[in-house]
């Protein structure tokens, strides 16, 4: 991964688990919790694609299992969103632009079910069945509900930033970055840049064709 993109993670990241903790945490609502920061690792495997989004996720995961309160092993949530933000950038647009927002909407929904369960059934393997006196049918009801609500505030917003990040001047240059920028899918293609590129060269040969012009007709001059 690039530096502007791990900078750029890393924060967005830290400041969605802040915001989770401090905040989201202590509304007391009932069943499940908000989930920033698996909004957050969502977000950004659909720009960065399958393996940013597990590099993402793994990170994310396990800041989370060792910020307090922890009560679980940790590791834990770090698996699980590491799985999880790899599924999500499978779901990466190939010109890297949202067509519409029913898929990402799709992906919250599936996201906040299969953490969930998945939670729950690495919870199991470890002893842990706390998820059986919640009641796994609320929690899993409850976690897409708040998740869907919360999408549309935070996923366009990151997905924002980490387009215009890609646009980092002092990332990488020239037609491969340029080709990489998720947000310009269209450049991919090549058909732009070497429609560009002929123009520039054309117009560079006739400059160049009518200084030799000029030239001739001075030196013309000159031997008369």
């Amino acid at each position: 991964m690039r530096f502007n993109r791990i900078l750029l993670s890393s924060t967005l990241v830290v400041v969605a688990l802040v915001i989770q903790v401090s905040v989201l945490a202590r509304l007391q609502l009932p069943g499940a919790v908000p989930d920033l920061v698996l909004l957050t690792v969502l977000a950004l495997a659909l720009v960065y694609g399958h393996t940013g989004g597990a590099l993402i996720g793994f990170g994310a995961g396990l800041l989370t299992d060792l910020a307090p309160p922890a009560d679980h092993a940790a590791g834990r949530y770090a698996l699980v969103l590491c799985v999880i933000g790899y599924l999500a950038g499978l779901a990466k647009p190939e010109t890297g632009r949202l067509r519409s927002a029913s898929g990402p909407l799709v992906v919250v929904v599936s996201s906040a079910i299969g953490s969930t369960l998945l939670y729950a059934g690495v919870g199991a393997l470890v002893g842990d069945d706390a998820a059986r006196h919640v009641g796994l049918g609320g929690l899993l009801f409850t976690a897409a509900l708040y998740d869907l609500l919360l999408a549309p505030f935070t996923i366009p917003l990151i997905i924002a930033l980490a387009r215009r990040a890609e646009n980092d001047p002092l990332g990488e240059t020239g037609a491969n970055a340029k080709a990489a920028d998720v947000s310009s899918g269209w450049l991919s293609s090549g058909t732009g840049l070497s429609i560009g590129n002929q123009r520039g060269s054309g117009l560079r040969m006739k400059a160049a064709k009518a200084r030799m012009a000029r030239a001739g007709r001075i030196k013309g001059v000159k031997r008369l």
